[in-house]
């Protein structure tokens, strides 16, 4: 998981953060990473099961005979289900290089900045705001 120890303040110069705070960084991190991938399966249970649905007769055929030609035309005459599977292929793909750039090279400064932001917002709020009890409370 994505460590955040220090972070530039506004000055530009680093900021040691405190454990408790760091662990709630990670914390809402990887909320944000459950987040995102809850949704894209939602997507794919939603949208891509529909397009899929639409797009059955079409597998069929391609099951029977497969051609790149078939393929094409399947798609290219049903624009609906196309759109639906491309947004939901799309979304997939977002969420893997995201997630692969924050492992591979961390978390950008406008990432943790928003992030330290959201954890000051939430301790502000307290009880009150929708993920206190996943972010503060321990």
């Amino acid at each position: 998981m994505t460590k955040i120890s220090k972070i530039a303040d506004d000055d530009g110069e680093k900021i040691e953060l405190d454990p408790t705070f760091e662990a709630q960084l990670e914390k809402l991190h990887r909320l944000s990473v459950y987040g995102r991938w809850l949704t894209v399966l939602l997507l794919w249970l939603s949208v891509g099961a529909g397009s899929l649905w639409q797009l059955r007769y079409n597998i069929g055929l391609l099951q029977e005979n497969f051609t790149w030609a078939a393929v094409r035309y399947g798609l290219l005459f049903n624009p609906l289900p196309t759109i639906g599977l491309s947004v939901c292929i799309g979304m997939t793909a977002a969420v893997l290089v995201w997630q692969s750039r924050n492992i591979l090279y961390g978390l950008s400064e406008p990432e943790q900045k928003r992030l330290v932001q959201q954890v000051r917002q939430i301790r502000h709020q307290g009880r009150s705001h929708p993920l206190w009890r996943w972010i503060c409370q321990d």
